[in-house]
């Protein structure tokens, strides 16, 4: 069997704050293989993006991981130094942001950006970074990029941006994307190009991603497998085929019923009653309970862990091997 790419462990995070401590990440573990797309769901505060960052080295203070281990091609990457990371980041990982004006800087020609990261990890001579760049730029779909190059990021519209992005990210050939809400601020039909190219690109060359969304659209077209996520922890991860036509959590549920389809059939769409819970109010037992239509009493005193159902592994005492004793 392949080695991942990427492999988490049991990776806990919480923010220290004068009012306590507060556990944003709950033992998450995940593996990517090579060339394959993770989609990572839930709602805003799910801790979807909280795990890109922790993966990265990106996590800002207050929050530091407390728990666990993240592993690239098997060597551990949590704990080393921050010079170090620096290393890995753009060579080993690239990421992808919601925003390309966060990503890119507004005082520089796009080609300079992308030929310094190309001449910072590659040993490259600065004409042969160019042409790499111009290369790129034409991978990702720039039009005229021999000339574009020299353009700077505001002549460029949000979708060629996140082209721009996405060649920033691959320039120095990653082995790894974090790819975080690529498409949120763009349009409908762009969003379809983007996914298109991210796939296309990583199939190629054999990139492992991430893919952190909220847009189950996005995620049903383009990744392998899917994570659900609910505050802090995966309840659902397996084949994206099985978890969105067969999704077995009450959450993952509750999310792939609120998908409008095209055959209609149904008067309204699946609603989930109550709102995610804030870090501080994290509810005991399975953090989804107050609002479970199937929750019982064994719900409110322990946490499932993930356990083998069908092609997925489910966090559900539904599912445990005792679940007549746990209704009972």
């Amino acid at each position: 069997m392949t080695q991942p790419v990427l492999s988490v462990r049991d990776l806990s995070v919480a923010f220290f704050t004068r009012r306590g401590v507060l556990k944003a990440l709950d033992r998450v573990s995940f593996d990517i293989a090579p060339g394959e797309v993770l989609g990572v769901v839930g709602e805003s505060g799910a801790g979807k993006s909280l795990t890109g960052q922790s993966v990265i080295g990106l996590l800002e203070p207050p929050g530091r991981i407390t728990g666990g281990e993240v592993l690239l091609h098997g060597k551990r990457i949590d704990n080393i130094a921050p010079d170090d990371m620096r290393k890995i980041r753009g060579r080993k990982i690239g990421m992808v942001f919601q925003d390309p004006l966060t990503s890119l800087n507004p005082l520089y020609k796009i080609g300079d950006q992308i030929t310094e990261t190309i001449l910072t990890h590659l040993p490259v001579s600065a004409a042969e970074a160019r042409q790499r760049a111009i290369a790129l730029l034409t991978e990702v779909g720039i039009p005229a990029p021999e000339r574009r190059i020299d353009s700077y990021p505001h002549e460029f519209s949000g979708g060629m941006r996140q082209r721009v992005v996405l060649a920033l990210a691959l320039c120095a050939e990653p082995e790894l994307v974090i790819a975080d809400e690529p498409t949120t601020a763009l349009d409908v039909s762009v969003q379809a190009q983007i996914i298109a190219l991210l796939k296309k690109l990583c199939r190629e060359r054999g990139t492992a991603v991430m893919l952190v969304t909220h847009d189950m659209g996005v995620i049903a077209e383009t990744a392998d497998r899917v994570a659900v996520m609910y505050a802090g922890r995966i309840v659902e991860i397996g084949p994206v085929r099985e978890v969105v036509q067969n999704p077995k959590h009450p959450y993952a549920q509750g999310l792939m019923g609120a998908i409008p389809t095209l055959e209609g059939g149904r008067d309204k769409l699946v609603q989930i009653e109550g709102a995610m819970p804030q870090l501080k109010n994290i509810p005991a037992g399975c953090a989804f309970n107050p609002r479970c239509p199937h929750a019982f009493a064994r719900c409110f005193v322990e946490k499932p862990d993930l356990v083998p159902v069908d092609h997925s592994r489910v966090a559900c005492f539904l599912f445990d091997e005792n679940k007549a004793e746990n209704a009972a």
